[in-house]
């Protein structure tokens, strides 16, 4: 179910489309590890015929399931665009692509969705990351940090000459 728009219904008026599109059909790929888009994109568009051009403006809202980049806890995002505005033109490289009169705005949903998710998603702007904890000699350690590896020369450093 994806969301096409009959442009012949626009030289009459307006347009005014509202309602749920499922993660799947935007075909979101899952390869990020912090993010996933599970839950369906909410739209409430207005489209406009502008000569031979179609505008189309509205809000989109998304809800997506991430994982914190610095303490890995599991969290919701609220992905929002309020004013999300497309010009498909009739003519030139961007226009706009016509089957039987219907043009297809999922491939544009979906570019907009990508382009705002979170790049480096945090729970809490203030998140410090994976708790400290204490290492084998009972001295704390950063959690984030990168474990100390242990090396054939760490024994040579305990000599004493």
């Amino acid at each position: 179910m994806s969301l096409k728009i009959n442009v012949r219904h626009l030289e009459e008026k307006d347009l005014q489309v509202q309602g749920k599109l499922p993660a799947a059909e935007l075909e979101l790929d899952e390869d990020d590890e912090l993010v996933r888009a599970r839950l369906p994109l909410h739209y409430d568009l207005r489209v406009h015929q502008a000569g031979q051009d179609v505008l189309v403006r509205g809000r989109l809202e998304m809800a997506l399931d991430c994982e914190c980049a610095r303490c890995l806890k599991p969290f919701r995002f609220r992905l929002k665009i309020p004013d999300w505005l497309l010009h498909l033109p009739a003519e030139g490289p961007e226009q706009a692509v016509l089957k039987d009169d219907v043009v297809d705005l999922t491939p544009h949903l979906r570019e907009a969705i990508l382009l705002e998710f979170p790049q480096h998603p945090l729970c809490d702007s203030d998140c410090a990351g994976l708790p400290q904890r204490a290492d084998a000699s009972g001295q704390k350690t950063e959690g984030s940090g990168p474990m100390p590896e242990a090396s054939a020369w760490a024994e040579l450093n305990k000599l004493k000459f």
